[in-house]
Protein backbone atom coordinates (compact mmCIF):
# COMPACT_ATOMS: atom_id res chain seq x y z
CA UNK A 1 0.00 0.00 0.00
CA UNK A 2 1.82 3.53 -0.79
CA UNK A 3 2.29 5.97 1.64
CA UNK A 4 1.00 9.49 1.97
CA UNK A 5 3.80 11.75 2.78
CA UNK A 6 2.67 15.54 4.71
CA UNK A 7 5.07 18.21 2.13
CA UNK A 8 6.73 20.58 4.32
CA UNK A 9 7.64 23.80 2.80
CA UNK A 10 8.62 27.70 4.23
CA UNK A 11 5.48 28.97 2.54
CA UNK A 12 1.82 28.41 3.79
CA UNK A 13 0.95 27.66 0.96
CA UNK A 14 2.66 24.31 -0.16
CA UNK A 15 2.47 24.73 -3.70
CA UNK A 16 5.00 25.34 -7.08
CA UNK A 17 4.09 29.02 -7.28
CA UNK A 18 5.07 29.40 -3.26
CA UNK A 19 8.30 27.58 -3.36
CA UNK A 20 9.25 29.63 -6.70
CA UNK A 21 8.74 32.77 -4.74
CA UNK A 22 10.70 31.66 -1.45
CA UNK A 23 13.60 30.56 -3.51
CA UNK A 24 13.81 34.28 -5.35
CA UNK A 25 13.35 35.56 -2.24
CA UNK A 26 16.63 33.60 -0.76
CA UNK A 27 18.43 34.96 -3.97
CA UNK A 28 17.93 38.20 -3.27
CA UNK A 29 19.13 37.97 0.42
CA UNK A 30 22.51 36.08 -0.59
CA UNK A 31 22.99 38.90 -2.94
CA UNK A 32 22.43 41.84 -1.07
CA UNK A 33 24.09 45.30 -1.40
CA UNK A 34 26.03 45.24 2.08
CA UNK A 35 28.30 47.79 0.62
CA UNK A 36 27.22 50.69 3.14
CA UNK A 37 27.67 49.35 5.86
CA UNK A 38 30.86 47.90 5.77
CA UNK A 39 32.19 50.88 3.90
CA UNK A 40 31.48 52.91 6.88
CA UNK A 41 33.14 50.35 9.06
CA UNK A 42 36.94 49.82 7.39
CA UNK A 43 37.12 54.13 7.34
CA UNK A 44 36.01 54.34 11.22
CA UNK A 45 39.10 51.28 11.30
CA UNK A 46 41.41 53.17 9.31
CA UNK A 47 40.54 56.58 11.37
CA UNK A 48 41.92 54.66 14.53
CA UNK A 49 44.86 52.67 12.69
CA UNK A 50 45.79 56.62 12.03
CA UNK A 51 45.61 57.99 15.48
CA UNK A 52 47.67 55.18 16.71
CA UNK A 53 50.47 55.56 14.40
CA UNK A 54 50.35 59.53 15.10
CA UNK A 55 50.30 58.58 19.01
CA UNK A 56 53.50 56.62 18.65
CA UNK A 57 55.37 59.56 17.10
CA UNK A 58 54.68 61.45 19.47
CA UNK A 59 55.29 59.61 22.12
CA UNK A 60 58.66 58.14 20.79
CA UNK A 61 59.48 62.04 20.09
CA UNK A 62 58.43 63.09 23.56
CA UNK A 63 60.82 59.93 24.97
CA UNK A 64 63.90 60.78 22.07
CA UNK A 65 63.64 64.00 23.63
CA UNK A 66 64.02 63.20 27.30
CA UNK A 67 66.77 60.95 26.61
CA UNK A 68 68.35 63.45 25.14
CA UNK A 69 67.90 65.80 27.79
CA UNK A 70 68.93 63.84 30.16
CA UNK A 71 72.48 63.23 28.39
CA UNK A 72 72.55 66.82 28.38
CA UNK A 73 70.18 68.55 26.12
CA UNK A 74 70.27 69.00 21.78
CA UNK A 75 73.12 71.34 22.01
CA UNK A 76 74.40 73.87 19.35
CA UNK A 77 75.41 72.14 16.51
CA UNK A 78 77.37 75.04 15.31
CA UNK A 79 80.73 74.38 17.33
CA UNK A 80 83.97 76.07 16.91
CA UNK A 81 86.46 74.99 14.69
CA UNK A 82 89.87 74.58 15.87
CA UNK A 83 90.92 77.64 14.47
CA UNK A 84 89.31 79.59 17.39
CA UNK A 85 89.30 79.30 21.50
CA UNK A 86 86.92 79.91 23.93
CA UNK A 87 87.41 81.48 27.58
CA UNK A 88 86.37 78.96 30.25
CA UNK A 89 86.45 79.76 33.98
CA UNK A 90 86.34 77.64 36.30
CA UNK A 91 85.35 78.89 39.70
CA UNK A 92 86.24 77.75 43.21
CA UNK A 93 83.83 74.58 43.91
CA UNK A 94 81.42 75.09 40.67
CA UNK A 95 80.57 71.78 39.44
CA UNK A 96 80.93 69.78 36.42
CA UNK A 97 77.42 70.29 35.43
CA UNK A 98 78.47 73.92 35.36
CA UNK A 99 80.96 73.73 33.67
CA UNK A 100 79.36 71.35 31.37
CA UNK A 101 76.79 73.81 30.63
CA UNK A 102 79.30 76.84 30.24
CA UNK A 103 81.13 74.64 27.46
CA UNK A 104 78.31 73.74 25.45
CA UNK A 105 77.53 77.84 26.05
CA UNK A 106 80.64 78.61 24.58
CA UNK A 107 80.17 75.97 21.09
CA UNK A 108 82.75 73.68 22.28
CA UNK A 109 80.84 70.61 23.14
CA UNK A 110 77.35 69.78 21.34
CA UNK A 111 75.75 67.98 24.84
CA UNK A 112 76.82 68.61 28.73
CA UNK A 113 76.38 64.87 29.10
CA UNK A 114 79.27 64.28 26.82
CA UNK A 115 81.40 66.31 29.66
CA UNK A 116 79.99 65.05 33.03
CA UNK A 117 80.50 61.51 31.79
CA UNK A 118 84.03 62.43 31.14
CA UNK A 119 84.29 63.64 34.02
CA UNK A 120 82.82 60.41 36.12
CA UNK A 121 84.68 58.10 33.50
CA UNK A 122 88.19 59.98 34.83
CA UNK A 123 86.86 59.80 38.17
CA UNK A 124 87.33 63.45 38.28
CA UNK A 125 84.41 65.45 39.23
CA UNK A 126 85.60 66.76 42.10
CA UNK A 127 88.99 67.38 40.29
CA UNK A 128 89.04 70.65 38.00
CA UNK A 129 90.91 73.23 39.10
CA UNK A 130 89.52 76.66 39.39
CA UNK A 131 90.90 78.98 37.05
CA UNK A 132 90.55 80.73 33.36
CA UNK A 133 91.54 78.14 30.38
CA UNK A 134 91.44 78.55 26.83
CA UNK A 135 89.60 76.24 25.04
CA UNK A 136 90.14 75.67 21.60
CA UNK A 137 87.24 74.23 19.10
CA UNK A 138 87.15 70.72 18.42
CA UNK A 139 88.73 69.55 21.44
CA UNK A 140 87.24 66.68 22.88
CA UNK A 141 85.53 66.26 26.40
CA UNK A 142 87.72 64.01 27.85
CA UNK A 143 90.98 65.96 26.87
CA UNK A 144 88.87 69.17 28.42
CA UNK A 145 88.76 67.13 31.37
CA UNK A 146 92.14 66.56 31.23
CA UNK A 147 93.31 70.28 31.42
CA UNK A 148 91.19 70.74 33.80
CA UNK A 149 92.37 68.54 36.15
CA UNK A 150 95.82 69.50 35.28
CA UNK A 151 95.08 73.46 36.27
CA UNK A 152 94.88 76.84 34.18
CA UNK A 153 98.36 77.59 32.44
CA UNK A 154 99.44 80.28 34.05
CA UNK A 155 101.03 83.00 32.49
CA UNK A 156 103.06 85.92 34.80
CA UNK A 157 105.13 89.19 34.27
CA UNK A 158 107.42 90.35 36.97
CA UNK A 159 108.22 93.70 38.43
CA UNK A 160 111.84 93.79 39.88
CA UNK A 161 113.20 95.17 42.63
CA UNK A 162 114.30 98.86 41.53
CA UNK A 163 112.35 99.78 38.47
CA UNK A 164 110.47 102.75 38.51
CA UNK A 165 106.75 103.28 37.34
CA UNK A 166 107.79 103.83 33.54
CA UNK A 167 109.35 100.47 33.24
CA UNK A 168 106.92 98.55 35.42
CA UNK A 169 104.04 100.48 32.54
CA UNK A 170 106.19 98.95 30.00
CA UNK A 171 106.19 95.83 31.37
CA UNK A 172 102.41 95.39 31.86
CA UNK A 173 101.75 96.78 28.24
CA UNK A 174 104.41 93.28 27.09
CA UNK A 175 102.37 90.84 29.22
CA UNK A 176 98.62 91.95 28.06
CA UNK A 177 99.77 92.34 24.32
CA UNK A 178 98.60 95.79 23.92
CA UNK A 179 95.02 95.44 25.05
CA UNK A 180 96.62 97.62 28.16
CA UNK A 181 98.98 100.11 27.17
CA UNK A 182 101.90 101.83 29.32
CA UNK A 183 100.01 105.11 28.51
CA UNK A 184 96.67 103.65 29.54
CA UNK A 185 99.05 102.05 33.15
CA UNK A 186 100.47 105.54 33.41
CA UNK A 187 97.73 107.50 33.60
CA UNK A 188 96.18 105.64 36.55
CA UNK A 189 99.64 105.46 38.46
CA UNK A 190 99.74 109.57 38.54
CA UNK A 191 95.95 109.37 39.54
CA UNK A 192 96.59 107.89 42.92
CA UNK A 193 93.77 110.19 44.72
CA UNK A 194 91.40 107.68 42.79
CA UNK A 195 92.58 104.92 45.09
CA UNK A 196 92.39 106.25 48.37
CA UNK A 197 89.38 104.54 49.68
CA UNK A 198 90.80 101.35 49.39
CA UNK A 199 94.06 102.02 49.90
CA UNK A 200 94.79 104.71 52.34
CA UNK A 201 98.36 104.49 52.93
CA UNK A 202 98.42 106.21 49.56
CA UNK A 203 96.75 109.31 50.44
CA UNK A 204 98.89 112.21 50.22
CA UNK A 205 101.51 111.14 48.06
CA UNK A 206 103.73 113.64 46.18
CA UNK A 207 102.46 114.45 42.68
CA UNK A 208 99.69 112.31 43.08
CA UNK A 209 101.65 109.67 41.88
CA UNK A 210 101.75 105.81 42.71
CA UNK A 211 105.59 105.89 42.44
CA UNK A 212 106.96 103.02 45.03
CA UNK A 213 103.85 101.81 45.27
CA UNK A 214 104.02 99.02 42.62
CA UNK A 215 105.51 96.45 44.68
CA UNK A 216 108.06 94.03 42.96
CA UNK A 217 106.71 90.80 42.55
CA UNK A 218 105.71 88.46 39.68
CA UNK A 219 101.91 88.36 39.19
CA UNK A 220 99.75 86.25 37.39
CA UNK A 221 97.71 88.08 34.44
CA UNK A 222 94.59 88.49 34.63
CA UNK A 223 92.03 87.76 32.07
CA UNK A 224 90.17 91.20 30.92
CA UNK A 225 91.96 93.01 33.27
CA UNK A 226 92.02 97.00 32.99
CA UNK A 227 95.40 99.22 33.67
CA UNK A 228 92.94 100.28 36.53
CA UNK A 229 92.81 96.07 37.85
CA UNK A 230 96.54 96.10 37.57
CA UNK A 231 97.44 98.70 39.52
CA UNK A 232 95.18 97.48 42.01
CA UNK A 233 96.51 94.15 42.11
CA UNK A 234 99.99 96.08 42.90
CA UNK A 235 98.51 98.15 45.81
CA UNK A 236 97.09 94.67 47.31
CA UNK A 237 100.40 92.98 47.17
CA UNK A 238 101.90 96.38 48.95
CA UNK A 239 99.55 96.29 51.58
CA UNK A 240 100.10 92.27 52.46
CA UNK A 241 103.93 93.04 52.22
CA UNK A 242 104.10 95.92 54.53
CA UNK A 243 101.93 94.25 57.24
CA UNK A 244 105.02 92.55 58.29
CA UNK A 245 106.99 95.57 58.72
CA UNK A 246 108.06 96.75 62.10
CA UNK A 247 107.75 100.93 61.54
CA UNK A 248 108.89 100.67 65.60
CA UNK A 249 112.49 102.05 64.44
CA UNK A 250 111.87 104.73 61.80
CA UNK A 251 108.74 106.25 63.47
CA UNK A 252 111.38 107.07 66.42
CA UNK A 253 113.14 108.33 64.10
CA UNK A 254 110.59 110.80 62.61
CA UNK A 255 110.01 109.34 59.51
CA UNK A 256 106.42 107.88 58.20
CA UNK A 257 105.87 104.90 56.49
CA UNK A 258 105.60 106.65 53.41
CA UNK A 259 109.01 108.29 54.71
CA UNK A 260 109.73 104.58 55.54
CA UNK A 261 108.89 103.98 51.01
CA UNK A 262 110.83 106.54 50.31
CA UNK A 263 114.12 106.06 52.00
CA UNK A 264 113.99 102.27 51.12
CA UNK A 265 113.46 103.52 47.30
CA UNK A 266 117.38 105.10 47.96
CA UNK A 267 118.67 102.43 49.70
CA UNK A 268 117.49 100.03 46.59
CA UNK A 269 119.14 102.15 44.48
CA UNK A 270 122.76 102.74 46.28
CA UNK A 271 122.85 98.98 48.22
CA UNK A 272 123.11 95.36 47.30
CA UNK A 273 121.59 92.68 48.95
CA UNK A 274 124.72 92.12 51.47
CA UNK A 275 125.16 96.21 52.36
CA UNK A 276 121.84 97.29 52.83
CA UNK A 277 121.73 97.47 56.30
CA UNK A 278 124.82 99.47 56.54
CA UNK A 279 123.41 101.43 53.83
CA UNK A 280 120.61 102.57 55.82
CA UNK A 281 122.29 102.92 58.90
CA UNK A 282 124.69 106.11 56.59
CA UNK A 283 121.43 107.82 55.54
CA UNK A 284 119.70 107.35 58.94
CA UNK A 285 123.21 109.17 60.98
CA UNK A 286 123.11 111.94 58.01
CA UNK A 287 119.79 112.44 58.79
CA UNK A 288 120.07 112.79 62.29
CA UNK A 289 123.43 115.40 61.87
CA UNK A 290 120.88 117.48 59.07
CA UNK A 291 123.58 116.00 56.47
CA UNK A 292 121.94 115.93 52.80
CA UNK A 293 121.92 112.72 51.81
CA UNK A 294 123.68 113.68 48.62
CA UNK A 295 122.84 110.35 46.69
CA UNK A 296 123.30 110.36 43.07
CA UNK A 297 120.43 108.13 42.29
CA UNK A 298 117.96 110.75 43.43
CA UNK A 299 119.66 112.63 40.61
CA UNK A 300 119.46 109.72 38.43
CA UNK A 301 115.74 109.78 39.01
CA UNK A 302 115.42 113.06 37.65
CA UNK A 303 117.90 112.58 34.90
CA UNK A 304 117.22 109.28 33.70
CA UNK A 305 121.29 107.90 33.94
CA UNK A 306 124.04 108.55 35.79
CA UNK A 307 124.89 111.78 36.44
CA UNK A 308 127.96 113.66 36.30
CA UNK A 309 128.93 116.12 38.68
CA UNK A 310 127.70 118.83 36.39
CA UNK A 311 124.38 117.55 36.12
CA UNK A 312 124.27 117.40 39.66
CA UNK A 313 125.14 121.12 40.21
CA UNK A 314 122.66 122.25 37.28
CA UNK A 315 119.76 120.05 38.64
CA UNK A 316 117.28 121.85 40.47
CA UNK A 317 114.65 119.09 41.16
CA UNK A 318 112.98 118.41 44.83
CA UNK A 319 114.26 115.17 44.48
CA UNK A 320 118.27 116.34 43.79
CA UNK A 321 119.71 115.40 47.81
CA UNK A 322 122.57 117.09 46.99
CA UNK A 323 120.43 120.50 47.14
CA UNK A 324 117.49 119.41 48.80
CA UNK A 325 117.79 118.41 52.74
CA UNK A 326 115.87 115.56 53.71
CA UNK A 327 114.46 113.02 51.58
CA UNK A 328 113.58 112.88 48.34
CA UNK A 329 110.19 114.68 47.45
CA UNK A 330 108.76 111.20 46.50
CA UNK A 331 110.10 107.38 45.90
CA UNK A 332 112.81 107.43 43.18
CA UNK A 333 111.23 103.49 42.42
CA UNK A 334 109.64 100.06 43.54
CA UNK A 335 111.93 98.81 46.58
CA UNK A 336 111.58 95.16 47.41
CA UNK A 337 110.98 94.21 50.77
CA UNK A 338 114.37 93.59 52.37
CA UNK A 339 115.29 97.01 51.03
CA UNK A 340 111.93 98.43 53.40
CA UNK A 341 113.06 96.00 56.35
CA UNK A 342 116.22 97.00 55.75
CA UNK A 343 115.11 100.60 56.23
CA UNK A 344 112.79 99.41 59.06
CA UNK A 345 115.32 97.77 60.80
CA UNK A 346 119.00 99.08 59.92
CA UNK A 347 122.37 98.13 60.91
CA UNK A 348 124.17 100.38 63.91
CA UNK A 349 127.05 101.83 62.48
CA UNK A 350 129.01 105.59 62.65
CA UNK A 351 129.73 105.35 59.50
CA UNK A 352 128.71 108.99 57.38
CA UNK A 353 129.69 107.88 53.93
CA UNK A 354 130.37 104.74 51.42
CA UNK A 355 131.95 104.65 48.36
CA UNK A 356 131.49 101.14 46.00
CA UNK A 357 132.84 100.09 42.98
CA UNK A 358 132.49 97.25 40.23
CA UNK A 359 134.98 94.18 40.94
CA UNK A 360 136.39 91.89 38.57
CA UNK A 361 133.67 89.28 39.28
CA UNK A 362 130.81 91.60 37.99
CA UNK A 363 129.76 92.23 41.70
CA UNK A 364 130.28 95.68 43.74
CA UNK A 365 132.96 96.14 46.87
CA UNK A 366 132.01 98.42 49.14
CA UNK A 367 134.10 101.26 51.43
CA UNK A 368 131.98 102.75 54.57
CA UNK A 369 133.57 105.57 56.10
CA UNK A 370 132.66 107.60 59.28
CA UNK A 371 135.17 110.42 58.18
CA UNK A 372 135.47 112.65 55.34
CA UNK A 373 139.17 112.31 55.18
CA UNK A 374 138.44 108.61 55.28
CA UNK A 375 135.93 108.77 52.55
CA UNK A 376 138.41 110.68 50.35
CA UNK A 377 141.43 108.24 50.68
CA UNK A 378 138.80 105.06 49.83
CA UNK A 379 138.11 106.74 46.71
CA UNK A 380 141.56 107.99 45.85
CA UNK A 381 142.60 104.58 46.96
CA UNK A 382 140.46 102.87 44.15
CA UNK A 383 141.63 105.17 41.32
CA UNK A 384 139.17 107.27 41.11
Amino acid sequence: MALHRRQVTYSSRPNHAARSAHARGDKQFRTYDTSAITGQYRIQHRGHIVFGVVLAVVVALVLFLAIRSCAGGLGDPELLDGSAQAIIVVDEGESTSAVAQELVEAKIISRTGDFTQAAEDAGATSSLKPGSYKIAGGTSAQDIVNIMVAGPEVTTFTVSEGQKAAAVAEAVAQAYGGTITAEDFMACVNNASAYTADFPFVDGVYDNSLEGFLFPKTYQIQEGATADMVVRQMLSQYQTEVATLDYSYPASQGLSAYGVLKLASVVEKESDQSTRGLVASVFYNRLAQNMRLQSDATVAYVVGHSPSAEEIDATESPYNTYKQDGLPAGPICSPGLEALQAVCSPEQSNYLYFYFVRNDAGGLDYHFSETYEQHQAAIAGNGA
